[in-house]
């Protein structure tokens, strides 16, 4: 039997995911909702679902199996909590919140309700990170350096601090999460920030054009990670692992791998998004988690440590986590 799943938020994110699912048999997309109705109610007549503005009047009228909550960061309320106090297991999209309070809310109820979570942290998926973690069992790590370095998205809450935690908190957070699950938890971060380009030709740009983080993680490793939203050209994303007599290169396509006098690259060939979307049904349907690499309590770390890099930005102070 099909698991009926829900849809919070039909964005560009929403879309990804709905394009995995329609090649899952055991996905079956039963209700939208956007505050905006044309969109909730396109997003329906594709595929035959019911349509709504209010996310408490679609948890209470339809009955689903999971909810899939692809919402701005300013956007988390209630959903998630109604949804698990419901027993209606959760996918939802980075960053979980804008604080640490809401998170660690949605976290207990999660919790409290037993009900099965997943975050969309798709990079953890890649074959390109799993083939990375098996070259570096068994070997130290020296250092991280990781970088998220490029143009500004264009939808209008991205550029406003209040509404998106900034680059750091709502597209670096990749890289953030990258480098935790190589590097385990984070002991304390310290940042510095630079604006002053794109505030002067861009309406209501308030987020820096650039930053850099250096973290420390609870083991004694160290790492850089580098935004950018000026970068028109010449752009840059990915991870540097830097290992004794290895150092691998993570980026969205290909894996780099560096050793004495040999240089080979791995393409990668899934889709993440799909393997996320799957594992995370096929976790619903047999109540094994283990597959599932971004719990929502796992995800609240990674927000915690790109909120003490917005904190240390404030304060010029190294912020322990």
């Amino acid at each position: 039997m099909a698991l009926r799943i829900g849809f919070l938020g039909t964005g560009g994110i929403a879309r990804t995911h709905l394009n995995a699912l329609r090649q899952l048999e055991e996905a079956e997309v039963v209700a939208f909702c956007d505050i905006v109705e044309e969109r909730a109610e396109g997003a329906a007549k594709q595929f035959d679902a019911l349509a709504f503005t209010d996310h408490r009047k679609m948890l209470d009228e339809v009955k689903m199996d999971a909810l899939f909550v692809c919402l701005p960061p300013f956007a988390h309320t209630d959903a998630e909590i109604t949804a698990a106090e419901k027993g209606i297991h959760i996918f939802v999209e980075k960053p979980v919140a804008l604080t640490m309070e809401k998170a660690e809310e949605i976290s207990a109820a999660i919790s409290k309700a037993s009900v099965i979570s997943s975050v969309g942290y798709h990079w953890r998926y890649a074959e390109l990170t799993q083939r990375a973690m098996e070259l570096v069992e068994g070997r130290e790590i020296a250092a991280l350096h990781g970088y998220w370095l490029g143009g500004m998205p264009r939808v209008e809450w991205w550029r406003v601090k209040e509404k998106s935690g900034g680059q750091m908190v709502e597209q670096t957070t990749h890289i953030f999460d990258l480098a935790r699950y190589f590097a385990g938890d984070a002991q304390s971060v310290y940042a510095l920030g630079f604006k002053g380009i794109l505030e002067k030709r861009v309406e209501n740009h308030n987020v820096e054009d650039a930053s850099i983080a250096l973290v420390r993680f609870k083991n004694g490793l160290i790492g850089q990670i580098s935004s950018a939203d000026v970068v028109t050209q010449g752009g840059l994303t990915g991870l540097h692992i830097f290992c004794d007599g290895l150092t691998l290169q993570i980026s969205p396509s290909v894996l780099t791998i560096r050793e004495a006098g040999k240089v080979t690259e791995m393409r990668q060939k899934h889709n993440c998004y799909y393997d996320e979307d799957s594992i995370f049904l096929e976790a619903i349907k047999t109540g094994n988690t283990s597959k599932i690499l971004s719990p929502y309590s796992d995800a609240v770390k990674t927000l915690s440590l790109t909120l003490g890099a917005n904190k240390s930005l404030e304060t010029g102070e190294v912020v322990a986590l």
